[in-house]
């Protein structure tokens, strides 16, 4: 019978969804005793590791939700092989401020120069942020959408695209899109402005956008959207996948 009291406060504890509690409690409760804390600080140490840890959780699940191809940071970011990057803009992007405005951010340069990557750490801080976050390529995109749009549920995936806080939108220019791709993906753009935030990557320069979306019309409007609230940044320079895979290599030579 001993027992009874901690079987019970263990059932309450699932019940309320509290497993850091669960875990935590007895461990703590001896370091407290030793340090001679009372109940209230005792009692205030165990709420905060468990709010850290659903913390914690939560940003996991807002990660996985955003279907990053991988996880990477910007702290992981050389900014010195791609000078022409302003480093102090990307900082300040991190700070999210420009999502909780619904301004937008296109990131622009030749491939190899990055763009995914800082796409992908300005997605993490969203994360870490509590903003949600999904990633998707244009094509996939377009492709995922023309798909929805035969089987009759496009308004659903729709709705979903509309309502990420950041949708990320990697590498458009990459493969030139149908008329019908081009008219969804403009639609969903459309959906999206001024309600959310997008982040788009694109290895073309503006005046060569007409080639991938094939109307200078909707290109024009589609640029009037996208730039109305925009942070560009500009990753011109030499490839940053080619320099990190040239220094790796000489470093296992040395």
């Amino acid at each position: 019978m001993s027992d009874a009291p901690e079987i019970l406060l263990a059932h309450h504890l699932k019940a309320l969804k509290l497993p850091t509690f669960l875990r935590e409690h007895q461990k703590l409760a001896r370091q407290c005793a030793a340090e001679g804390m009372d109940h209230v600080r005792y009692l205030a140490r165990l709420v905060e590791l468990e709010l850290i840890d659903r913390e914690r959780r939560m940003v996991e699940r807002r990660i996985k939700a955003a279907k990053f191809p991988t996880v990477k940071s910007l702290d992981s970011f050389d900014f010195s092989a791609i000078p022409k990057l302003n480093k102090m803009q990307v900082l300040e992007l991190a700070r999210c401020e420009w999502i909780n405005r619904r301004e937008n951010v296109i990131a622009l340069g030749p491939s190899g120069t990055g763009k995914t990557h800082i796409a992908l750490g300005l997605g993490l801080a969203a994360c870490q942020k509590g903003l949600s976050v999904g990633f998707t390529t244009a094509a996939s995109l377009v492709s995922e959408m023309m798909e929805a749009r035969d089987e009759r549920r496009l308004l659903r995936l729709q709705k979903q695209m509309a309502g990420y806080k950041l949708l990320i939108i990697d590498e458009l220019g990459f493969v030139p899109l149908s008329k019908t791709g081009a008219e969804l993906l403009f639609e969903l753009i459309s959906q999206r402005y001024e309600r959310g935030s997008t982040l788009i990557t694109s290895n073309l320069p503006f005046d060569e956008w007409t080639e991938t979306f094939g109307s200078e019309r909707l290109t024009g409007a589609l640029l009037d959207r996208l730039t109305h609230h925009v942070s560009i940044l500009e990753m011109n320079g030499e490839s940053y996948r080619l320099a990190n895979s040239t220094a790796r290599k000489q470093q296992q030579k040395s």
